[in-house]
């Protein structure tokens, strides 16, 4: 980083934060606190082996009466006499394993019932139905997930496909009030890691975090390129706030604060153009390559650009892996099997072809027989040196670093951010300014309704 650089990169405002952008951000933020530790900076390995998901559906037998027409006899038969139900056992993951590292992003695909979604929530500790079944082991720096079960939110970041959020709350309001309870300051337990260097390092990595934890809503706000917007209420079906798009904005960098380690994002780029999906991606690559974080994001249809952006790629049809591993070497581990992408497709459009029936478009000739069925993709993944080498690095020792990092800054983690008092009193302000609002919007409906019964004059 150039002096001028650094003249420019201010602690007193968001703004002035994002001043070259967040790339320089992150590796300024980076190298202070590094120095301060007398470390590498905290980070978290995610190691999954044989995860299985199933999941015990009600299935009802009511194909007898499915055509009858509706006659008052038929009408009452339904009322009165319930159709046959059976349970059926679903498998949503089948024996997947893997690795997802620090400084790393990785690229989940997949179709529709792929399981994305369910491999997400299990890595992210989402509570599960009485009706799912899990297997498997679960591991983050060498600790079981379930013995981290309560605190894992800490660590872990989790953004929902669905945006839910209070509709009256403006976009900066919603942003400052995650941040509130997440906890808004700078802890004595991150205070007392930060003291490893010289005086003067210690002191620059304070102001630099401190400068982070006071400003962080505006720099999200910055991030997300929703300057615009900041001051508009979000919204929702009912209430006119926010385009699609920028809810969707407000609902990833609901997520980015507190200390997370392990970044988890679920089909994201809904609503979102090609042009805002591709910068918030390369956000994301900085913070896994600056800051060490382990990021994981889920997409349907991601462009070439925004494919180039990941480290790795992971693969999934009905639940089985069909590949994990370098987004570098994916082309060539699929040529090797007899499917070779046309020069005018998407490599993430053909990659999900090749779970469906139009595989056969990209076949070519091969002395053995292709795999057809998510099951011999699985079975021919097994075979290959790139799942090799996925196994030695899932079954390797775990660097020293990662276990004394779980020591020091994850094991003190309390389960709650701020303490009862102060949440109890963030809980109250929110919801007297959501009360309040919402008055104010039953005051100009009713207003609206008399005017629009008054009669003509």
């Amino acid at each position: 980083m150039s002096p001028a650089t650094r003249k420019r990169l201010g602690y007193e405002s968001g703004a002035a934060l994002m001043a070259e952008g967040p790339q320089v951000l992150h590796e300024h933020i980076a190298t202070k606190i590094g120095k301060a530790l007398g470390s590498a900076i905290p980070q978290m390995d995610v190691r999954f082996s044989n995860l299985s998901v199933t999941a015990d559906v009600v299935v009802v037998d009511d194909d007898n009466t499915k055509y009858e027409l509706p006659t008052i006899p038929n009408t009452l038969k339904k009322t009165f006499i319930s159709p046959q139900k059976r349970i059926v056992r679903k498998e949503i993951l089948k024996d997947v394993s893997g690795v997802f590292s620090p400084g790393k992003i990785t690229l989940l695909l997949g179709q529709l019932g792929s399981g994305k979604s369910a491999l997400l929530k299990m890595l992210s500790g989402r509570p599960m139905s009485k009706n799912i079944t899990v297997e498997g082991d679960i591991t983050f720096n060498n600790v079981q997930r379930e013995q981290i079960l309560k605190t894992l939110p800490q660590f872990v970041a989790y953004v929902n496909q669905r945006d839910k959020h209070y509709p009256v709350l403006a976009v900066k309001e919603t942003l400052q009030y995650a941040h509130d309870f997440c906890g808004a300051d700078l802890s004595d337990h991150a205070k007392k890691m930060l003291s490893q260097g010289t005086p003067e390092e210690n002191d620059e990595a304070l102001r630099a975090a401190s400068a982070m934890f006071a400003h962080y809503p505006d720099v999200i706000i910055q991030q997300l390129g929703l300057q615009n917007c900041q001051n508009t209420i979000v919204g929702d079906a009912m209430t006119r706030g926010v385009s699609g798009g920028e809810r969707k904005r407000v609902t990833t960098g609901e997520m980015e604060f507190g200390t997370k380690y392990v970044t988890l994002m679920d089909e994201i780029s809904t609503g979102l153009d090609s042009a805002a999906t591709y910068d918030i991606l390369n956000t994301q690559r900085s913070v896994a390559h600056k800051l060490r974080k382990t990021v994981v994001i889920a997409l349907l249809q991601p462009s070439p650009e925004v494919f180039a952006l990941f480290d790795d790629v992971m693969i999934l049809n009905e639940g089985q892996l069909m590949y994990h591993g370098p987004c570098s070497q994916v082309e060539g581990y699929f040529e090797s099997l007899g499917f070779k992408c046309p020069p005018q497709r998407d490599i993430a459009d053909y990659l999900l072809d090749l779970g469906t029936n139009e595989q056969y478009q990209y076949q070519v000739e091969r002395p053995t027989k292709q795999p057809r069925r998510a099951s011999e993709f699985a079975d021919a993944f097994r075979e290959s040196h790139i799942y090799m080498e996925s196994m030695y690095a899932l079954e390797a020792p775990y660097d020293p670093e990662l276990l004394r990092s779980m020591e020091q800054n994850m094991n003190p983690m309390p389960m709650f951010s701020q303490s009862f008092i102060d949440s109890t009193l963030t809980l109250l302000r929110r919801q007297l300014t959501i009360t309040y609002r919402n008055k104010q919007g039953s005051s100009q409906c009713n207003v609206r309704l008399i005017a629009g019964l008054r009669p003509r004059q």
